[in-house]
């Protein structure tokens, strides 16, 4: 019979055309009804499973010859998502939220590639067929609507709610945890529909927040009666006619003890460690024989398969095989027989090189229950404590843990310097109470003891890894590729900027050169970047039926082989061991086959298992370290920052927990983010924030629903209390409500300012005291403060507006260019008055000062000083000096522009309503400095000079030289006020009327090119 993966690499020759199952047939030469009904059914399978397609012509191909590709889809919680394609050397494409159909998180796809970068590098695609659903229900928390419900997804990669009919609410009531089967899914706008199957019980109700997790990661929480028939079906004991049978080596006479963590249950690894006659070391690690139990293709098995490995949650234990057999007769547990499989390595005292090692099936008895903080407490005893009671207990081991230490040490040693990369990052351990209550948090220690455990499986991993390598039998590796050159490439520039360099050849780093970085930044105040950084350029690491060697650790070869209770590749190569130590160091052909076959699945699986647990994991210890942190909302802390990004930087604290500190929660300065970097530079005061930096911080909020923490800084100062920026060009507000009332961020003309103003001076001199001039014009840009503008007097108490980028700040000093924010200066305001005393000097409402009719600027050192004080230029012709005359202006087409107050600004062309508009929201003054009056010409005091026109279009009030603030009066007692000390002056700058003329047959307000079109017409 035909096999699949023939008829597949057939597909994939270059010479094949798609062909009609008709031309398969004969191609095969398949002749008997029962082959071609077998080869249907193959070939439906394979078309099922989208590892072939079907053409509209009835024609077969595979989808890479069609320009599509299969794989998985990874979707992001902000509605884009990647296709990871079953092909290993293809990189990963990208799928906009448009191109998905229906696809979501974890479906297996077709995608067809729609564009690709010149350099080949980024992939764009777009799903065509989903093959298989990977979401099929979903966990989340159900709201009633009356006629409908929604469940809001608990994962936020599944970006859509699901629609819930009224007949299927269950029973379900708003606020309750529910798990919801999906129906229909998504399709353009339509939301997916479901049924509810289960209600866990309400969000606050205790350990429902767990049981959310696991239903969300689709844990299963209980055994079927099959696997638990077959759990009890295992012995409690073995027999001697079992270890004979078997031809096991005794090692029972051996000092073997078990070293775990005092909770520990499922104790799966043993080791014992003899100096030899020679004076080589003898280290023998002896792992449960789990496969010996659990067979091949049996519900057991199967079971584990699918689970993959044992997930480790705060509060509980989800394993991998029953209780009776982890805790059990697969349990290492003291003083009892059990059978294992050992494998014996012999070091030379001197160079530590393995000089000899051996593989072979067993039976123990250990001698002692040991714990990780007992040996710790034997091998670190001092004067001050000695410990006596347990070296009393444990006499006539003490010796062997010693050795222990010493081979430990010296394995390590030799790792670190063929260039083993040892990442040294804390952990923690929520701890919960009865009712799953977080009640504490407590760092793991990573003592003697542990790094003891932790070289001697090393050791075993590698040695098993490279014995069964070179036998030529299929096998599972655990496997890190190197790092992707341009992650790494990256990574050695930011590291050049702390004055680091990694050593290389070409595009490849040698892990030794990263380890040789790690000792070097040991102890500094960078360790924690660097680590973090080079952690993040690397890859992880997973599963794999080829031996692909692990960058991290230096090594050849490596696989799992010492935890067969809790993870299932490790049980696989168990049996594989087993197997062929039965058959004399090799497999039968068709075993060997057969095995090949399956090994890729088994990794692919056991790798996405592995990741599942991971997530589970994690998400459960965010859930808790926020219940933790609950009521401590307020309270402060000393941290470390961790992480800096775009939108902000994570601060970790001392017992783990880490947290947010959002970008717009840093009120001192606007901060930039360097992403080479990785650092967070203020535009003002250039102050840095990067990774390793300790930071005072205090609990703001606690997010239940999205387990996150967002932290601000203690003694942060609010960002009001500026003097300019370094870089200008900020536009005019940044969020009225976050920072008093920059008012929404406005182009020219229609900004409005929030009544607290930005931040300037609240000049106490009227309006262009100083100033004699006459005519002049307000321009609008951006918004004003709360004060009066061009006053001289003493220095500003209120906070200014923040101006454009296109300023002329001819009285203001060069860090000051941006509008002014901040307080201002005694000198501003004598510069700003000496250019107003210029005939025709034109004030910005936003930037102080003026510009000279003849191009004499503001006189003074102030004026020199800054790079912004330009001359102005010379007026053009046509332009309007106040109370001159003015040459006929003609516009774009060379048709004659209408003078007058109608017009639109007179001689600025601008609309003379905006005025309005913009004093309307922000009453804001005429400089940039902006003061706190309605208008400059509202403000005005009571002298002789002539001020600016004002914002709302009234003549500008005459101010008194040095003249005080007036008293708050009534707009229209001003306006008269105004008409009675000040010329006629109109707010095109010209000398007549101050009452608006009314509209001449309906137009000519406004545009005078139009009302010249149309008079014409008439």
């Amino acid at each position: 019979m035909m096999q699949e993966q023939e008829l597949l690499d057939f597909m994939q020759e270059t010479a094949y055309k798609p062909m009609t199952y008709q031309e398969l047939e004969q191609h095969f030469g398949i002749e008997n009804a029962a082959e071609f009904k077998l080869f249907l059914k193959m070939l439906n399978q394979l078309e099922e499973e989208g590892k072939v397609i079907r053409t509209r012509n009835e024609r077969y191909g595979v989808p890479e010859r069609m320009n599509l590709l299969r794989g998985k889809v990874q979707a992001h919680a902000k509605g884009f998502a990647f296709l990871l394609p079953d092909e290993k050397d293809h990189p990963d494409v990208y799928i906009h939220a448009n191109d998905q159909k229906s696809a979501m998180n974890g479906d297996i796809v077709l995608v067809r590639i729609t564009s690709q970068s010149e350099s080949g590098g980024r992939l764009e695609g777009e799903v065509v067929r989903i093959v298989q659903r990977a979401v099929v229900q979903v966990v989340g928390t159900f709201e009633n609507h009356e006629s409908f419900g929604f469940v809001i997804p608990d994962d936020k990669r599944i970006n859509r709610d699901i629609f819930i009919a009224r007949g299927e609410f269950q029973g379900a009531v708003t606020g309750q945890k529910v798990v919801a089967r999906i129906v229909s899914y998504p399709e353009g706008r339509a939301a997916a529909t479901g049924e509810i199957i289960e209600i866990l019980g309400h969000k606050n109700d205790p350990g429902i927040d767990i049981l959310s997790i696991i239903r969300k990661h689709q844990l299963p929480e209980s055994f079927t009666d099959e696997v638990m028939a077959e759990a009890e079906a295992a012995p409690d004991s073995i027999t001697e006619e079992e270890i004979i049978q078997q031809g096991r080596r005794d090692l029972r006479d051996e000092v073997i003890v078990t070293i775990d963590g005092e909770d520990a249950k499922d104790l799966d690894d043993a080791v014992h460690v003899k100096r030899l006659d020679n004076g080589n070391y003898l280290l023998g690690v002896h792992i449960a024989d789990v496969g010996y139990y659990v067979t091949e293709k049996s519900e057991l098995d199967q079971e584990a398969f699918r689970r993959g490995c044992s997930v480790y949650l705060v509060d509980r234990v989800i394993p991998m095989l029953p209780h009776r057999l982890s805790n059990g007769i697969c349990s290492l547990n003291p003083q009892v027989d059990r059978l294992t499989l050992s494998c014996e390595m012999e070091f030379d005292a001197k160079t530590l090189k393995r000089v000899r090692h051996e593989v072979f099936t067993s039976v123990i008895k250990t001698k002692e229950r040991m714990t990780y903080s007992n040996v710790r407490k034997l091998l670190t005893a001092t004067e001050e404590e000695p410990e006596t009671e347990l070296k009393e207990r444990y006499a006539d081991l003490l010796d062997m843990f010693k050795l222990m230490e010493e081979l430990a040490m010296k394995l390590r040693k030799k790792r670190m310097k063929r260039g083993a990369i040892d990442f040294d990052f804390q952990e923690s351990k929520v701890i919960v109470d009865e009712q799953g209550k977080a009640v504490d948090i407590v760092k793991r220690e990573r003592s003697v003891a542990e790094q003891i455990i932790e070289e001697f499986m090393l050791s075993a991993n590698e040695t098993v890894a490279e014995h069964f390598h070179w036998l030529r039998v299929p096998f599972l590796y655990r496997i890190h590729e190197d790092p992707d050159q341009e992650k790494l490439l990256h990574f050695m520039q930011f590291a050049s900027n702390f004055g680091y360099v990694v050593k290389g050849k070409g595009n490849s780093v040698h892990p030794r050169a990263l380890q040789t970085l790690l000792e070097e930044i040991h102890g500094t105040k960078e360790e924690t970047v660097i680590s973090t950084v080079m952690l993040r350029s690397m890859k992880q690491a997973k599963y794999d039926a080829e031996c692909l060697g692990h960058f991290g650790l230096a090594a050849e070869f490596y696989t799992h082989f010492t935890s067969p209770i809790r993870r299932y590749p490790d049980l696989v190569i168990h049996r594989v061991i087993r197997e062929v130590l039965e058959n004399g160091g090799t497999l039968p052909e068709k075993r060997q086959e057969a095995l090949a076959a399956r090994m890729p699945d088994y990794a692919q699986h056991s790798s996405e298992r592995e990741r599942l647990a991971v997530d589970a994991e994690r998400d459960t210890d965010r859930l808790k370290k926020c219940e933790y942190m609950l009521d401590k909302v307020g309270e402060e802390f000393n941290g470390i920052i961790s992480s800096v990004t775009s939108f902000g930087m994570f601060v970790e604290l001392d017992n783990t927990v880490e947290g947010l500190i959002r970008l717009s929660d840093l009120t001192d300065d606007y901060y930039h983010f360097h992403e080479l970097h990785m650092v967070l530079i203020g535009e003002r005061t250039s102050k840095v924030y990067r990774i390793g930096d300790e930071v005072k911080i205090r609990l703001a909020r606690v997010n239940m629903e999205e387990y996150t923490m967002d932290f601000e800084m203690v003694d942060m100062k609010p960002r009001s209390g500026f003097k300019g920026v370094a870089d200008a060009g900020f536009g005019a507000g940044r969020g009225a409500k976050k920072r008093g009332g920059f008012g929404r961020s406005g182009s020219e003309d229609r900004g409005r300012g929030g009544k607290r103003g930005g931040g300037g001076d609240r000049a106490k001199g009227g309006v262009g005291a100083l100033a004699p001039a006459k005519g002049g014009k307000a321009d609008r840009r951006g918004k004003g403060g709360k004060g009066a503008a061009g006053a001289s007097g003493d220095a500003a108490k209120g906070k200014g507006g923040r101006g454009n980028n296109d300023f002329i700040a001819l009285g203001m000093p060069g860090d000051e260019r941006s509008g002014g924010r901040g307080k201002g200066v005694a000198e501003v305001n004598e510069a700003r008055d000496e250019v107003n005393k210029n005939e025709g000097g034109k004030r910005r409402r936003r930037g102080a000062g003026a510009e000279g009719a003849n191009g004499a600027a503001g006189a003074g050192a102030a004026a020199e000083s800054s790079p912004w004080r330009k001359p102005a230029e010379p007026l053009e012709p046509g332009r309007r000096v106040r109370g001159g005359k003015s040459v006929p202006r003609v516009d774009m087409w060379g048709l004659p522009i209408r003078e007058g107050s109608k017009s639109w600004g007179g001689d600025t062309g601008e609309d003379p309503r905006s005025e309005r508009r913009d004093s309307r929201g922000s009453r804001s003054g005429g400089g940039g400095q902006g003061g706190r009056g309605r208008s400059g010409g509202a403000r005005g005091g009571k002298g002789a000079g002539a001020g600016a026109a004002g914002s709302r279009g009234q003549a500008g009030g005459a101010g008194a030289a040095g003249g005080g603030r007036p008293k708050q009066e009534a707009d229209g007692q001003l306006q008269e006020k105004n008409k009675q000390v000040s010329p006629d002056v109109n707010n095109s700058g010209a000398e007549g009327k101050t009452k608006k003329r009314k509209k001449k047959n309906g137009g000519g307000g406004g545009n005078a090119t139009a009302a010249f079109v149309r008079k014409n017409r008439k």
